[in-house]
């Protein structure tokens, strides 16, 4: 949606540095699919969280809040200011609200539940808390079976134990969503994405398939690396799994608003077609001067 170009451009101005709110990028390896800043922007202005873990390794929102926090407050003593970039919604809620403290994993509970296809447990979640299946991405295995190991543990939906959350105001700073006349959106997605093929991301799936990225659910979750793996171990041609990958990030784009939407507390910022970063890192100095009294959270 071209929110890193626009908060490169803000921590330019603001003597800040970025901790992305990504929760693929933590993964060494996943470079061209997540649009991860290069080398050159990187050394204009210094990233955080960013390839702290390998593709096989499992990293999760609560691994995110302690090593963000932490960040953000050596950041804040380095006299800088903290912008928390990214679009997992999840990430941005915990980090701004409190994180959910569900219960502990149950491995056999788990291992029973990943055995079911991701239609069977769609199924069953909306027969136990249909408000969650509602809001949840049914074709992601991982997130429905931590919702029923929840339910099945506590006995409880996730939705009523998630209302911890509610009312509870944003800490001091201005967050900031970025949106887009979704032609526009959907433009700018095919676009990159015909851009990451040409640069190489069958290569780099390639690879880290053979690292073992195919093991790790999480990473396998991230949009296009589960398509293009697929394409590679004798799936879709490659024309048709690029079809597929567009598609689905059309999707994740739309439920990735509509979660923001949801949020309590966000500045949206309605970028033009033709708008420059710069143009729009303008707009968004005058919340942050407005605002701000320690961070920015650019969703």
């Amino acid at each position: 949606m071209g929110k890193s170009a626009v908060a490169l451009e803000l921590a330019r101005r603001v003597d800040g540095e970025i901790v992305s709110a990504d929760s693929m990028q933590v993964y060494r390896g996943m470079d061209i699919g997540t649009a991860k800043p290069s080398a050159q922007e990187r050394a204009a202005v210094r990233h955080h969280l960013i390839d702290v873990c390998d593709a096989d390794a499992v990293f999760d929102v609560k691994q995110f809040v302690d090593l963000a926090k932490k960040t953000v407050r050596d950041i804040h003593a380095r006299g800088k200011q903290a912008l928390v970039v990214g679009g997992t919604g999840l990430y941005v809620r915990a980090l701004r609200q409190g994180l959910f403290e569900g219960p502990t994993r149950d491995p056999a509970l788990r291992a029973k539940l990943e055995l079911m296809s991701a239609a069977t447990l769609f199924e069953e979640l909306r027969r136990v808390d249909p408000k969650t299946a509602g809001q949840i991405d049914k074709k992601n295995p991982r997130r429905l079976v931590r919702a029923l190991e929840v339910f099945y543990l506590t006995g409880k939906p996730v939705s009523e134990l998630q209302t911890q959350w509610e009312g509870i105001p944003p800490p001091g700073g201005p967050a900031i969503c970025l949106d887009r006349n979704r032609d526009d959106l959907y433009e700018r997605i095919e676009r990159r994405i015909d851009e990451q093929i040409a640069a190489g991301w069958v290569e780099e799936v390639q690879r880290l398939l053979q690292r073992g990225m195919g093991g790790n659910p999480t990473a396998m979750q991230a949009a296009g690396y589960r398509e293009l793996a697929a394409h590679l171990q004798g799936g879709p041609a490659l024309e048709e799994t690029v079809r597929l990958i567009k598609a689905r990030t059309r999707q994740l784009a739309r439920r990735q608003l509509t979660w923001f939407r949801r949020e309590a507390g966000l500045n949206w910022l309605e970028i033009g077609r033709a708008e420059t970063p710069q143009e729009t890192a303008g707009r968004a100095l005058e919340i942050f001067e407005r605002e701000r009294t320690g961070h920015v959270e650019d969703a």
